[in-house]
């Protein structure tokens, strides 16, 4: 994933200030702000020990001591990852149009086809489907299976997430490692993550239906799509701010100067962070849409900046989630305000006093916003491959675990810790 190095050193940095300065690394002048990659390993094994301290007004999320917060911590940074894994196979799957291939849905899951005969069956239960009519009347049964195995395959790694996700939560509970604050989290997010395929067989159904008019192309609801996908989101969001809160409960802070700066960023990246998801939002109705194979030039849509019929849709909202031109136009509204934001929010913090690694974050943010705006634009121009459609849903979710973390980096310390902090970092 783009930026590791400054997730990583983050983690480490933001460990270590938890242990209130006392690594000499720390004690150093922070002229430059250069991070030291060899020195990570050490600091974050340091704080481990550091974790097990429960201090006053910092109550941990994982009970036990150090060897439990790192096991959990790696367990839900490792869910968080099958999360993201899992859009990124659901995009291939829908630019690759095999979210149509599978006409039935079963909670449980099913064997697919295991012989000719029961292949035969499958695709002929396609064959009735609108998509078959309408898009791939002719289709041989060799490009059928393609097609349903993708399906197959998006299906069945939710459910293996729900398995991978559902066995150490209850080993994890059984060692009495999950606090209740912590378990009432995840069982909420174990609640939405079933429910996800519940969403994704909803939004299928729309796309089984004939379409309203003998032109159109089955697709699903754009409204179903936008909900699966915004839904996705969430999960992950969920669970890697849940790892960060984890393996970082506090934020790093050796100064009171620093606490000051990160409030001023605080100020200026929750709301960047809303738009960030509005614009990822807004592209999953582009994608419901399939906006994106119109209007394959930029800066200009065609041949004006702003196409004429952005509002011939009655009543005037709904050309916000189904008209072609103005979703696409308002999704190129939200990406280059989201890019100028970003972009806001380095200038207005390069001369603010601020933890390194909080600046490493801003830095790292600004570079991921910036290709995926190159990304985007590189998709609409060569209109939508697979690999940059799906390179730049991925791109979508990177921004947003950028601003996640930031948002994570910069909260409000514990009160004990505040309480510990000098006015400045004292260089030796």
């Amino acid at each position: 994933m783009f930026g590791r190095g400054a997730v990583w050193s983050v983690l480490g940095r933001g460990k270590e200030a938890c242990g209130r300065g006392t690594s000499k690394f720390l004690s150093r002048p922070v002229a430059g702000h250069c991070f030291r990659s060899d020195l990570i390993p050490a600091l974050c094994r340091r704080q481990v020990r550091n974790f097990s301290e429960q201090k006053e007004g910092l109550k941990l999320l994982v009970a036990g001591g150090s060897h439990p917060q790192k096991v959990v911590g790696i367990w839900l940074f490792g869910s968080a990852a099958w999360v993201f894994s899992m859009v990124v196979l659901g995009g291939l799957t829908r630019l690759t149009r095999s979210g149509l291939s599978m006409t039935h849905w079963k909670f449980t899951g099913s064997l697919p086809p295991l012989s000719h005969q029961e292949w035969l069956l499958e695709f002929h239960k396609y064959k009735q489907s609108p998509e078959y009519h309408r898009v791939n009347r002719g289709m041989e049964i060799e490009e059928f299976k393609f097609i349903y195995w993708m399906e197959y395959a998006h299906r069945m790694w939710g459910r293996a997430l729900g398995v991978m996700f559902a066995l150490p939560y209850s080993y994890f509970l059984h060692k009495r490692y999950i606090t209740l604050r912590l378990g009432l989290r995840l069982s909420g997010l174990f609640a939405l993550g079933a429910g996800q395929g519940l969403i994704g067989w909803w939004m299928v159904k729309s796309g089984l239906e004939e379409p309203p008019s003998e032109y159109s192309q089955p697709r699903v609801s754009p409204y179903r799509l936008a909900a699966h996908l915004t839904s996705a989101f969430a999960i992950y969001c969920g669970l890697f701010w849940t790892a960060l809160s984890v393996v970082m409960p506090e934020p790093p802070a050796e100064s009171l100067t620093w606490v000051r700066g990160a409030a001023k960023v605080r100020r200026l990246a929750l709301p960047i962070s809303v738009l960030v998801g509005l614009t990822a939002v807004s592209g999953a109705f582009v994608a419901g849409n399939d906006a994106g194979h119109a209007f394959n030039t930029f800066p200009k849509m065609g041949d004006t900046w702003i196409p004429e019929d952005i509002f011939e849709m009655k009543p005037l909202i709904r050309n916000f989630f189904e008209n072609t031109s103005t979703v696409q136009l308002d999704h190129r509204i939200l990406a280059a305000a989201t890019l100028i934001s970003v972009g806001i929010l380095w200038w207005s913090t390069r001369k603010l006093e601020i933890h390194p690694a909080v600046r490493s974050v801003i830095g790292g943010t600004v570079g991921m916003a910036a290709l995926q705006v190159t990304l985007g634009i590189s998709t609409l121009l060569s209109y939508v491959p697979v690999s940059l459609g799906t390179a730049h849903q991925a791109g979508a979710l990177t921004l947003l675990t950028f601003m996640l973390l930031l948002n994570h980096t910069v909260r409000r310390p514990s009160l004990s810790l505040l309480k510990s902090l000098p006015q400045v970092v004292k260089a030796h």
